[in-house]
């Protein structure tokens, strides 16, 4: 069995407000949006290809990054060990709709952590009960590289405003 390698991208957004707020009043608010890579391809190109390739319809395009900041509760260390507050069962979402809303187009993954590997399996869209995501995965990976990789997400950034 293979073992992938996995690293978390953390995308830093500023979004600009919409031109009938009153822009000079509301603060320049930071988002930013996560995006798991595995074996050095984001996971958003992985899920497009296995839609288009199986026919699915809609496909390509549909998800995006988790948005953090939609959850005050929300530790992306539980989040991706399997133990997180926005599971949906004993699923995960590991990404989220394009939009960023946590409910509206999530792909799930049941997360199981051992001592020595994690792994990403039975995926679903729960959208879309009647695909079949039995071939997307499963994903294993290393516990102490997948660790490794989670506390790199971790450490701050600097926005870069002074």
């Amino acid at each position: 069995m293979a073992i992938n390698k996995i690293q978390f991208d953390r995308q830093v957004q500023f979004p600009r407000p919409r031109r009938w707020l009153l822009a000079g009043i509301l603060p320049i608010m930071r988002r930013d949006r996560v995006i798991p890579r595995i074996d050095g391809v984001p996971l958003t190109d992985l899920i497009d290809r296995f839609e288009l390739d199986a026919g699915m319809q809609p496909a390509g395009g549909a998800y995006g990054g988790l948005i953090p900041a939609h959850s005050r509760s929300l530790r992306m260390d539980d989040h991706f060990h399997g133990r997180s507050t926005m599971a949906t069962g004993s699923k995960t979402p590991v990404l989220v709709c394009e939009c960023g809303e946590w409910g509206c187009w999530p792909l799930l993954a049941e997360i199981t952590v051992t001592d020595d590997l994690v792994i990403w399996d039975c995926s679903e869209q729960p959208g879309r009960r009647t695909r079949d995501y039995g071939a997307f995965g499963p994903f294993r990976f290393d516990r102490n590289q997948y660790d490794d990789a989670l506390r790199d997400l971790s450490r701050p950034i600097s926005s870069g405003i002074a």
